[in-house]
């Protein structure tokens, strides 16, 4: 939709000289989940890959689990943008699709969880669940326990390969430097989808949809990467989505500790260099030596 970037004008401020010059930006704008033609939830994202967010969010919300439980995905027609420049004015609501809202429509018969549609959730570039009360109210039953999945071993030198690599996807990044992204690995490191959003949680989702919808669920021999820090939001995506392992650039909150603990989620942190800390999980990294305290 050519959406995913603007640009602005700004004064630049060098040295002490002052300019003048454009500036690209990354695009941000609301998007309205709807499933089965109720309001669901809002993010701030940004555009681009909608219909994968909208079904990676049902996955981690525990509606969604294999392509054939989605029957489709559509732009709301009724949401547009008032053009003054039409007969009416904008008082006549005509005007182009804002493609701001999402009508998600499950196959006839699936059951729905008791996700309370009338919730209206509202989700933020950075903080994704944040408005659920407590812990107990995120926590959904996953349908591909970790625990049971086959065994996976990843060298720590495999996991340090990883950020340059999701650094160099990063093409719109290259172009507003305000970016989160999130990458999916297969175990020996080769990169197999990449994505990036305003909010990490977004990009995420979008991973898990387009997985979804490529009949790729679950993720159970993959490495999930993320550019920012790990929370439990991240960690419970991850978990719901089948994935093992979870790698994040930054800190993990304690939260997402906790549940990758419970879950069998392997959670690394700091993966900078070769440096990174394993809070949970240790068992499918393929360590050489543990020395306590050093």
């Amino acid at each position: 939709m050519g959406r995913v970037t603007e640009r602005r004008t700004v004064i630049r401020i060098r040295d002490g000289a002052v300019t003048t010059r454009p500036d690209t930006l990354v695009a941000e704008e609301p998007l309205e989940i709807r499933l089965n033609g109720k309001p669901l939830a809002i993010t701030m994202r940004t555009p681009g890959d909608d219909f994968a967010l909208a079904a990676g969010f049902l996955v981690s919300e525990g509606v969604l689990a294999a392509a054939s439980d989605l029957l489709n995905i559509v732009y709301c027609a009724g949401a547009t943008l008032e053009d003054p420049s039409l007969p009416g004015g904008a008082e006549s609501g005509r005007g182009s699709n804002s493609y701001n809202v999402v009508d998600v429509r499950t196959a006839p018969g699936l059951a729905i969880p008791d996700i309370t549609l009338e919730r209206n959730v509202y989700t933020t570039s950075s903080c994704g669940l944040c408005g659920k009360a407590s812990l107990d109210a995120v926590r959904t039953t996953a349908r591909w326990p970790i625990a049971d999945t086959p065994p996976l071993r990843v060298d720590p030198e495999l996991l340090a390969s990883l950020p340059d690599r999701l650094r160099a996807a990063q093409r719109v990044f290259d172009r507003t430097g305000g970016l989160h992204a999130a990458a999916l690995f297969s175990e020996d490191g080769e990169l197999l989808d990449v994505r990036e959003d305003v909010g990490r949680h977004n990009a995420v989702d979008k991973l898990v949809g387009r997985a979804l919808q490529n009949e790729g669920l679950p993720l159970s021999r993959t490495i999930l990467l993320v550019s920012g820090r790990a929370s439990f939001e991240l960690a419970q995506k991850a978990v719901m989505a089948g994935i093992p392992l979870l790698a994040a650039v930054s800190a993990p909150s304690s939260l997402a500790v906790d549940l990758a603990a419970e879950t069998g989620l392997t959670l690394v942190g700091f993966l900078r260099g070769s440096s990174m800390n394993v809070y949970a999980g240790e068992d499918r990294i393929a360590l050489r030596t543990a020395t306590a305290g050093s």
